[in-house]
């Protein structure tokens, strides 16, 4: 069981195909829903109609905004600030401090402290050193071993129903040859709530590709996201399926707009 969305030029609107397509299910949820992104970094500002749209949405609602969730994978203004590998020091030692709860040290929140604080006997790993690395040298042949974990079995699983890390597993692909050569990235979700959490999900994850591909000197390549469970999420007293319905007619009012003109 699978539901393709076609595919788009970009995240926004990749979302709201997306968005669209699972919302129509029975249930208004689905599994494995796929999603192929042709450039994930085009159009990811506030400039976007649609992106202004959702993160209105969500910012009147007291709702974590799109830059918010893009931020806990990729935060991008930190590493335009301080480049790399500075930027990461910076995470550590200024950013885990303020987000991580007290006496709460599995689970900060950001997907990024566990790309680069991958646990290994001795000092951590950090992943997207590793990989731009294996990247950038020409003695390895292989194109498609660069892959990347998110979600650790020991820390969690456990008995809590809620709660804890969605996205699971990412993998880059070199595609193409010679001066055509890009480099691609695939994500998988555990579960994936659209309304909340996909914008920002997807506009982290294309910034997340952008760095590798900067740092390792190769264009970039589009985004597939798979979700094996995809959902379109409300919650009680801030959003319900009618106010879901008026912002996917206000997008595609918005997007309207934006070709015609």
């Amino acid at each position: 069981m699978s539901l393709p969305v076609p595919p788009q030029p970009d995240c926004a609107s990749a979302w709201l195909e997306a968005v669209r397509l699972v919302n129509a299910r029975p249930g208004h949820h689905e599994h494995n829903v796929l999603i192929d992104i042709a450039d994930p970094v085009a159009r990811t500002d506030l400039s976007e109609p649609v992106i202004a749209l959702v993160d209105a949405f969500l910012r009147d609602r007291d709702t974590k905004r799109i830059e918010t969730v893009a931020n806990t994978i990729f935060p991008a203004s930190l590493y335009r600030r301080y480049g790399s590998p500075a930027f990461f020091t910076r995470f550590t030692d200024n950013v885990l401090p303020k987000v991580r709860s007290p006496g709460k040290k599995s689970w900060s929140g950001y997907y990024f402290e566990r790309m680069m604080h991958l646990p290994q006997p001795g000092e951590p790993l950090n992943q997207l050193t590793e990989i731009i690395g294996r990247l950038k040298d020409p003695a390895v042949r292989a194109l498609n071993k660069f892959e990347l974990s998110v979600f650790d079995p020991l820390r969690d699983v456990d008995g809590s129903p809620y709660g804890g890390q969605c996205l699971s597993f990412a993998s880059f692909k070199l595609i193409g040859d010679g001066d055509d050569r890009r480099l691609a990235l695939t994500a998988m979700y555990r579960n994936h709530y659209y309304i909340e959490k996909l914008l920002g999900n997807l506009i982290g994850l294309g910034r997340l590709q952008q760095f590798v591909a900067e740092e390792s000197g190769i264009a970039i390549g589009p985004l597939t996201i798979l979700s094996t469970h995809a959902t379109i999420d409300v919650k009680n007293g801030k959003w319900n399926r009618g106010d879901i319905a008026a912002l996917l007619e206000a997008c595609d009012q918005a997007k309207a707009l934006a070709v015609a003109a």
